[in-house]
């Protein structure tokens, strides 16, 4: 009777080896990302065109509100306050 068998001594535990590799491998994929990168320009075209754009925006309702021709849509208020509304009496 061969109480220990030398083919086997390896494969004591086939499983912890193969948890041991799994673990590996998903601390290998946990390292990669993704990444993206916006150039220089692009950054300034955007910044340009979003604060013209605004600052222009502003600028206009500054005059509408001083010459008392800013006129307030009751309908558009109304449909944004009305979700809040509801939201609040379920509760």
């Amino acid at each position: 009777m061969k109480i220990n068998e030398t083919n086997r001594i390896g494969a004591i535990n086939p499983y912890q080896r193969n948890i041991e590799s799994n673990i590996q491998e998903s601390k290998k994929k946990n390292q990669r990302k993704d990444e993206v990168s916006i150039s220089a320009e692009a950054m300034e075209m955007l910044q340009r065109s979003s604060n013209t754009d605004r600052a222009n925006r502003i600028q206009e309702l500054k005059q509408q509100v001083a010459s008392g021709t800013y006129k307030i849509d009751a309908d558009k208020i109304a449909e944004k306050l009305l979700p809040f509304f509801k939201q609040n009496a379920d509760n």
